[in-house]
């Protein structure tokens, strides 16, 4: 009796595992709790690891060495197989390559309201020489400030914004604010951005449009968090921005609040998201998480995203992890891409 409890533990162990190692292939990459789970990638490989330990200790034990191995050869699995899917992201990478003349950097940042100083935004942007700039949970006033603050460093940028019922006691994550510069020419955020008809479901996202019709369509991302009553909300989210990746010349920064594995059977024709691509895990750095900054980078959660379709290539990203005290939750992550065209 109790060597068939054994197995049946040992079964229901190596679903559990398969399970959060490869959601996407049950389909459960976006279903609670596992939605959850699965975005702390390294932390399930250390815990399958330790679990792994223990099992091996315990297996000492001859009455009960058989179960003992069957868990642990399940945990080494799941370590192997979470610990690969981090590594094969990649880990980190520690500057971004020489700018060219074709070249547009994209940095986003979400500051967490007023717990960032503008100035520190400011300084960060123009530090990395950042042409586009998407500021989740960002009023326009301290859009504006940094937008000056970035001028007077001598990277003058337009100030752009989208807001959903903002009042007077409202949490600026009602506010999404996106900074151009003028070298890419003139932008306008579209109307139904404005007026909410066509947008992301709790948090606003902006999509900006080239008035001169040469530049790229930037959007500036804020999808809600997968809490359990917001669950419908954000599929309705991600949906939302893989249709925002239908042409070739579309770049979308910001908080999406989900990492790849959420996107996985939402992206088309090879694409990560819709017909976007993951700048970061085609740059090595998929697997640096950006929130929270209460953990170490590689034991965080890669939900802030840089995504651009087929016109353009990443060719160096980067996610700052020297300004984990500034206030912010979440680490800026930034993009070099180049135009294939």
């Amino acid at each position: 009796m109790l060597r068939v409890l054994g197995i049946l533990v040992a079964v229901l162990f190596a679903v559990a595992t398969a399970v959060v190692t490869w959601p996407a292939f049950f389909r459960v990459d976006q279903t609670f709790p596992i939605a959850q789970v699965i975005a702390f990638r390294a932390p399930i490989a250390i815990a399958f690891a330790a679990l792994a330990v223990v099992f091996l200790l315990l297996a000492i034990a001859r009455p009960v060495r058989g179960f003992a191995l069957m868990m642990a050869l399940v945990a080494i699995v799941g370590t192997a197989g979470n610990g690969a899917t981090v590594v094969m992201r990649g880990t980190g990478t520690t500057e971004l390559p020489a700018e060219t003349a074709t070249s547009v950097r994209v940095m986003t940042w979400n500051t967490a309201g007023e717990a960032t100083d503008p100035a520190t935004v400011a300084q960060t942007a123009v530090a990395m020489s950042a042409d586009i700039v998407s500021l989740p949970e960002t009023t326009i006033e301290t859009g504006e400030q940094i937008a000056i603050a970035m001028r007077e460093l001598g990277s003058p940028m337009w100030a752009h914004h989208v807001e959903f019922d903002v009042g007077v006691n409202t949490w600026d994550a009602r506010s999404t604010t996106l900074l151009i510069s003028p070298a890419l020419g003139d932008y306008a955020v579209i109307e139904s951005s404005q007026d909410g008809s066509s947008n992301t479901a709790v948090l606003p996202s902006a999509v900006a449009m080239p008035v001169n019709g040469d530049g790229p369509i930037v959007v500036a991302v804020h999808a809600v968090a997968p809490r359990q009553d917001d669950m419908d909300h954000w599929r309705e989210d991600l949906r939302w921005l893989a249709d925002q990746c239908a042409t070739d010349n579309v770049i979308m920064a910001g908080d999406f609040n989900a990492t790849l594995d959420h996107m996985s059977r939402l992206g088309e024709d090879g694409g990560t998201l819709g017909r976007c691509h993951d700048a970061a895990s085609e740059t090595g750095n998929g697997g640096v998480g950006t929130w929270t900054t209460a953990l170490p980078a590689l034991l965080g959660a890669p939900i802030d995203h840089v995504l651009a379709t087929p016109g353009w290539k990443p060719t160096g990203s980067i996610v700052l992890r020297s300004l984990d005290a500034s206030g912010s939750d979440h680490r800026p992550l930034v993009v070099q891409l180049e135009p294939t065209g």
